[in-house]
Parts: structure tokens; sequence; C-alpha cells
């Protein structure tokens, strides 16, 4: 089945299961031009219904693809097609499985430069068909950025992983988007942490139970204050089934 793009409340969300995965992934690899592939959780979904450069970059990306278990409920309660939740490791995992089988290029942007290197040592281990063409740290020195950009762009590779560091998250890829004549570029925060062995990625347990925030929460207790847009996001579906035809 090919993959299907709804929206609720205004905001774009691929249906794309883990079947259709492979498929969209070789065709945004024949695409010409590069490509963007973003995972989204309910708060995301929160800031793309305002008006910003974030926004903008995720309404425009080839492949939308929904974190959060209440964006499935949203749908449903909504009566529209409900989306299939992708665990974005398990997701990232399978695309570069896909990239290997292929003899594909990869390229990682993010991190500090210690767990760079490590993440790079252990996919290199892990994914031995997997061409990895470049690495660039991310917290770096705007001036920095040409340079960044330019090799990227000369290593031309198949994927590029941004990840933690990379301020402008999502919006790093599509701003510069003119400056790539192919590839497909995804953001992921904890990639390198996770591949460092530095950050445990989320017991797939706790992420099939929709619980993955409580350990944001404490990692970053500031988080608490999420319930705000989450709320707001509940009223906003009710008032829409009442009201208004999404």
């Amino acid at each position: 089945m090919a993959v299907q793009r709804i929206e609720l409340l205004g905001v774009p969300v691929d249906i794309c299961s883990k079947q259709d995965l492979e498929e969209k992934i070789l065709q945004l690899l024949e695409k010409k031009g590069p490509s963007q592939i973003s995972f989204i959780t309910i708060w995301d979904f929160m800031k793309i219904r305002r008006k910003n450069e974030y926004a903008e970059s995720i309404r425009n990306a080839d492949l939308i693809l929904p974190i959060s278990k209440s964006i499935l409920s949203g749908a449903k309660f909504l009566k529209k097609t409900v989306p299939f939740r992708h665990n974005p490791f398990d997701a990232f995992i399978s695309i570069l499985s896909i990239l290997e089988s292929r003899y594909k290029s990869f390229y990682i942007f993010g991190g500090r430069k210690k767990a760079l290197a490590a993440a790079e040592k252990n996919m290199r281990s892990t994914f031995r068909g997997l061409q990895i063409v470049g690495r660039c740290v991310g917290y770096y020195q705007k001036q920095d950025e040409e340079n960044i950009i330019q090799a990227i762009s000369k290593a031309s590779p198949s994927l590029v992983l941004v990840s933690e560091g990379i301020k402008k998250k999502d919006f790093w890829s599509y701003s510069n988007r003119e400056r790539f004549s192919s590839g497909i570029f995804m953001y992921y925060r904890d990639a390198v942490g996770i591949l460092s062995k530095r950050i445990k990625r989320v017991n797939p347990k706790t992420f099939e139970k929709g619980h993955e925030v409580w350990g944001e929460i404490i990692r970053n207790p500031l988080r608490i204050f999420l319930i705000f847009p989450f709320l707001w996001y509940i009223i906003l579906l009710v008032w829409t089934k009442l009201f208004k035809k999404d």
C-alpha cells in the first residue's frame, strides 16, 4: 500500500507501515534533489500548528512519521485513518539496513567528538555493507557551517543523520536544501548518543505503552510543563469533534 498523508488538526501526518517503509526509502533515493524524513512527537505536532520555520520544514518533509501514541488516538477520535506509530530507533535501524543491502552511503552529523567517534566505530562493525563517507560534530561555531555544508555536499551521501548539537534540528536540512543535489536527511537527536552507548534507548515495552515521556521528565524535570500543550491538544480535539470538520 502506498504511503498516504492525512491532516490532523491541520498538521500533516503520513500513514506508512513498516512494510511500506522500504519502498518509500527507495523512492526517496531515486528522487531528484534532497529529501527529508521527520519524526514528530505530540509536542512537535503542536509546534507545527503555528507559523514558523520549524513548521514550514516539517510540512514540506517527504515523510512525516508519528512517535507519540496520542497522535494516533487523536486520529481515531476524529474518525480518520489511524497512522502507524514508529519507534524512531527501530525505524532508523530499518532504514540503515535498507541502505546497507544496496551498498549505499551514510554521513553522521552531530554529537560531541568522543561520542561521534564511538558511534561511527559501532556502526562500521554492525553495518559492514554501509559506506560511511564522513562525519562532523555538532555544537559547532557558526563560521564553520559553510565548511560543513560543503563537506556533506562533496561526499554526496545517500542518507545524512542529523543528530544532537544542531540548533535548527529538522529545519537545518530544509534551510540548506538548495545546497544539496541529492540525499535523504533525517533528524534524530538521540541517535549518536544511543549508537555511542552514551545514553540508553527507550525500552521497547515502555515505548509500546506510550510512557517514554517519563524518561524525558526524569532527565529534565522542567519537561513536566509539557502537560499544558498536551491539554490544549485534547481541547482542540474535542472542539473539532463537536463544532468543526477537520
